[in-house]
This record gives structure tokens, sequence and C-alpha cells, in this order.
């Protein structure tokens, strides 16, 4: 668990909400759920017009990352690499098949079979390299969603704003409707700026370094494994990747 993610959350609502306090407001003037839904749904659906439905729902798959981070084990993932480049080396490429089929991590066992299947090392790398950018611009793409809800979520705040001042214009003979219809075009800016600020344009910019992180540990990946294909000395390989932590 990325524990970072909700103590970021934590002392972010808290500071908002601990000022409001200490300016001697009350939690349940920012608590106005017309103006969150005016800027929610407004966001939501502004989101939804200008993504593709499989890039939508690919990037509420990839929300889960915030809390529960893809696992990356460069150090084992060095010694798996080592410990197959001895194999290789004593039994032959050939004997790499029964890894593969061992092997969890569905990229690591494609290349471990192709090199079972005796690919050359720059085949090896031409397929493993388009994976990694396929699926690289795919998870960047689900990123930029979040990018999309920072990017509409104050302007809608603005819309939410503008309706309750219509709304106040509109009873000025009625002060007892004024306070409401003032309250929501403030509480409605507030979200819009706070939701972008404090959760999306984060989250997007967090994914786009756990999407960065993990590229990274597949290029490790792919080197060792070309390396395994050019016949390399494990210490050499092992001294290789080193530089990649």
């Amino acid at each position: 668990m990325d524990i970072m993610t909700i103590i970021g959350l934590v002392i972010g609502l808290t500071a908002i909400v601990g000022g409001n306090l200490l300016e001697g407001g009350h939690t349940e003037s920012l608590m106005i759920f017309t103006a969150f839904f005016i800027v929610f749904g407004g966001t939501l659906g502004a989101v939804m017009v200008q993504t593709p439905l499989r890039i939508f729902m690919l990037s509420m798959k990839r929300a889960v990352w915030m809390v529960a981070p893809p696992k990356i084990d460069n150090e084992g993932m060095i010694q798996k690499l080592v410990e197959w480049s001895q194999v290789a080396r004593k039994e032959g490429l050939l004997a790499l098949q029964e890894l593969a089929e061992e092997e969890s991590d569905p990229f690591s066992k494609n290349g471990l079979q192709m090199l079972a299947d005796g690919n050359e090392p720059e085949s090896v790398r031409g397929v493993l390299e388009v994976e990694l950018e396929a699926t690289e611009h795919k998870d960047l793409l689900a990123a930029k969603v979040f990018e999309g809800f920072g990017g509409y979520s104050p302007t809608i705040g603005i819309i939410g704003a503008v309706m309750g001042l219509i709304h106040v214009m509109e009873n000025l003979s009625n002060p007892e409707a004024l306070g409401p219809g003032i309250a929501v075009a403030f509480v409605a800016t507030i979200y819009g700026v706070g939701l972008a600020n404090l959760v999306f344009l984060p989250m997007a910019n967090k994914l786009k370094t756990l999407i960065g992180d993990q590229s990274h540990y597949r290029e490790m990946i792919i080197d060792g494994l070309v390396c395994i294909a050019e016949g390399e000395n494990p210490r050499n390989i092992e001294a290789r990747l080193r530089g990649y932590l």
C-alpha cells in the first residue's frame, strides 16, 4: 500500500477544513451537495465526452495504483535474470522453456519463451520493446484522463458559481434565498479548484511516475534477456543490470 497518497489527502483536507475553522467558519458551510453535484457531475460528463470508453475504463483500473501500486522488485528480478543466464549457459536456451512456464510475470514470461524458441537477440529486443511502448502508451493515456478531470474541474466550478449568482439575482426580492444561493456559488468554486489541485492533478502526476518506474523496470528486463540471448557471462550481466538501480 502507498501510504503517501492517504497521508497527503488527510493533510490537505485537514489544512483546508482546519483553516476554515480557525477563521471562524463552520464545516457545514463547505458541505453543500448541490455544489458538489454540479462540479463532479459536470466534470465527469466533460471527461467522458473527450475519452474513448476503453481508455476511460483503463483509467478507473489504474486509479487503484494510487493506494496499491504495482510491485517492482528490481533486486529480485536481477537475481532471477542472473539465475536464468546461468541455466542458459549450462543447459542451453531450450532449458528456459520450463522456467518460462513457471514465470508469473507475463512480460518476462514472453521474453523467456522467445529465448527458448531460439529467437535472435535483436528480435527479442524488438518484440519486447514494442510491447513495452504499447503498454506505456495506453497507461499514459489513462493518466491523461485525470489531467482532463483536473483541467475541467475548476471551469465547471466557475459555471456552478455563475449559476449560484443567477439564482441570487432571481431572488433579490426574497432575502431568505440569497444566503443559500451565494453559498452554492462560492462553494462550487472551492470544490472545482480543490478537487483539481488536491485530487485529480496529483493523481495524474503520480500515475505518470509509476508508469515511468514500470517502464524502467521492463527496460532492465529486456536488457537482461538480450544479454542472455547473446551468451554474456552471468557476472557481467549482473554488473550491467545493477546500473539500473
